[in-house]
């Protein structure tokens, strides 16, 4: 469920990790990482909020994908 603070909507962590489709571990990863942003933000619990941006480049950095290429000799 989505919360609104000052005219801004916010997600917390399960309601991130279902539209993102990954796991809490990731996204903790993904935030210790600092992969998609600097600023934290928790509400009065203590909770981790996200913002649409912050989902936005969640999924583009999961969707990501490297190149390999080996040299076969």
């Amino acid at each position: 469920m989505s919360i609104n603070i000052n005219g801004k909507t916010y997600y917390r962590t399960a309601e991130v990790c279902r539209l993102v489709g990954i796991s809490r571990n990731t996204l903790f990863n993904l935030a210790e990482k600092s992969v998609f942003r600097e600023t934290e933000r928790r509400d009065l619990h203590g909770w981790r909020l996200f913002t649409g941006e912050d989902i936005d480049a969640m999924k583009a950095c999961v969707s990501r994908v490297d190149i390999i290429k080996r040299d076969i000799t």
